[in-house]
């Protein structure tokens, strides 16, 4: 800006002196001596003027050749000193966001360690009365033959509140290690009860420890944790299991899961595609039918609870591990998933060991249909002898008279919406159901197996009627549920938040001598939680 203001000085400069130079030459002449003299004045006096003026040009010249080198300096100093500027502030930014997430951690020997959690003050109300804590048991909801079906309950509990603590250490850029710890209260050991102390004991949910490259993209965990074949909001990795938002410690039937001990080993491509597989825990659920005693050939399939475990418990026999191998997605609109479950089921008759093998293939789908606002998703699995994954815990197997296990086919699924209207309310509908077929045999007119349609339901709708006379093998459990959290803390001191549920289950037998009985549950439950954490 200042050399162009010197430029038009200098121009008017100049201007102003060719007019004085103009104005002199059109001057008057008197006489020729006279004009001869004066115009050699003149001529010498205008080129002195000139020469001075060429003088005067080229100090100009440069005091505006300097003035552009300072205003060139200065305009790249300026740049410069912004690009520092900008430079310090993403550092500032990138320390202050590392500050703010160091501040939830607590630091030992280089290991980060998060503490998570929460303190819970819940009820239960229940239409038929089950004598369950906050895991209903959707199996065994009573007939109306159950005078207690005809009473409800309510109960208040604390015992869901749960605390967890995540340790992680780098040991370099590629290399990450982890352990987890999760526990609860819903443990029930023999002592525990509601007489006066209510001295429940805690119980592991998960423990395991971890470890991820990740330049290879590899991501090994071994210990206790939810299943390979539980649905997970994003890739495979651990602690990012979506379960149904409602209240009900068992969660909503149809919905598959476990939490059981396992390696696993999983692979990325990019964070995109994924790869799992995962040997885990076996365990199997039996239906023994009522006339297993007439059997002709007596089968051994689980011991008593030995060291280590609970003496009133029993234990299948299983010398194969489950098997599961998933693959998912997050092609960059929602999540996508698609498992395969392999078991084996084994016991011993005849002096020899006998296995017989079943399994599942399954999906499930999460999808943003609102950004932010609404949320899709969707699971289920169909196979034999996969009922010990589903929420309403239905058997795995029966029997064969000759001794040999059946496998139950089954199939379950589960969809819901969750609705977040603002950041402080989240509202939620689920559905879900769990469905088995027959698997009846009969050996000289007397029935066995599972669903069998010779069994006596003649009882079922009676109160007082003898258990004989009320078999009611599950066919098909179903629930519908709503509910809501209102999150009305959100600060520096964490979040407390209130939830309600409510849900309508449906108990469906099989067809019986009698008819086919339904037994139908109405609940309530209500929670206050405080997440220190």
């Amino acid at each position: 800006m200042r050399s162009t203001m010197l430029a038009v000085a200098i121009a008017a400069g100049l201007g102003l002196a060719s007019f004085a130079v103009q104005a002199q030459d059109a001057a008057p002449v008197h006489s020729k001596s006279h004009t001869k003299k004066a115009v050699s004045t003149q001529t010498s006096s205008r080129d002195a003027e000139i020469e001075l003026l060429k003088a005067q040009l080229a100090a100009l010249q440069s005091k505006v050749a300097e003035l552009e080198q300072r205003t060139d300096a200065q305009s790249d100093i300026n740049v410069s000193t912004g690009q520092n500027v900008e430079a310090v502030q993403k550092a500032v930014a990138a320390t202050d966001a590392q500050v703010k997430k160091s501040a939830d951690k607590l630091s030992y020997k280089g290991v980060n360690i998060t503490l998570g959690g929460f303190l819970a003050g819940e009820t239960i109300y229940r239409s038929r009365n089950e004598g369950a804590d906050m895991a209903t048991n959707y199996n065994a909801i009573p007939f109306k033959n159950v005078p207690t079906a005809h009473t409800a309950e309510t109960r208040f509990s604390a015992r869901q509140s749960r605390v967890s603590m995540l340790a992680q250490g780098d040991l370099n850029e590629n290399t990450h290690l982890s352990g987890y710890a999760e526990l609860d209260f819903l443990g029930g050991a023999q002592t525990a009860n509601e007489n006066e102390s209510n001295s429940f004991n805690p119980r592991i949910r998960n423990v395991y420890a971890a470890a991820d490259w990740d330049t290879q993209g590899l991501h090994l965990l071994a210990g206790q944790n939810w299943s390979l074949l539980t649905l997970n909001s994003k890739g495979i990795t651990p602690r990012t299991e979506l379960t149904p938002p409602q209240i009900d410690a068992q969660y909503v039937p149809g919905f598959t899961w476990a939490r059981q001990a396992q390696i696993r080993l999983v692979k990325d491509w990019d964070k995109t595609y994924w790869l799992g597989v995962s040997l885990e825990n076996p365990q199997t659920t039996f239906y023994n039918s009522p006339n297993a005693s007439k059997a002709p050939v007596q089968s051994v399939y689980n011991i008593t609870a030995g060291s280590g475990f609970d003496s009133a418990n029993t234990l299948s026999l299983n010398h194969i591990p489950d098997v599961i191998v998933k693959f998912a997605a997050d092609p960059g609109y929602g999540h996508y998933e698609l498992f395969a479950l392999g078991r084996a089921f084994y016991n011993r008759y005849g002096s020899t060991n006998h296995n017989v093998y079943g399994g599942g293939v399954g999906i499930g789908v999460i999808l943003p249909l609102i950004d932010k606002m609404l949320d899709f998703q969707f699971s289920g699995m169909s196979g034999k002898g996969i009922g010990r994954y589903g929420s309403a815990q239905m058997p795995d197997v029966t029997f064969n008279p000759n001794g040999s296990l059946a496998p139950i086919k089954e199939n379950m699924m589960l969809a819901g919406l969750t609705y977040h209207p603002t950041s402080d309310w989240d509202i939620y509908g689920f559905a879900g159901r769990e469905r088995q077929e027959k698997q009846a045999f009969d050996y000289k007119g007397i029935p066995f197996g599972y669903g069998n349609p010779n069994y006596n339901n003649s009882g079922c709708n009676t109160e007082g009627a003898a258990s004989s006379l009320c078999v009611g093998n599950s066919k098909e459990i179903w629930q519908g549920t709503l509910g809501f959290w209102w999150k009305f803390y959100q600060g520096k001191f964490g979040k407390m938040q209130f939830g309600t549920q409510y849900s309508h289950t449906e108990r469906k037998a099989f067809d019986g001598v009698g008819g086919a009985p339904t037994a139908k549950e109405d609940m309530v439950f209500t929670s206050f939680r405080y997440y220190p954490f």
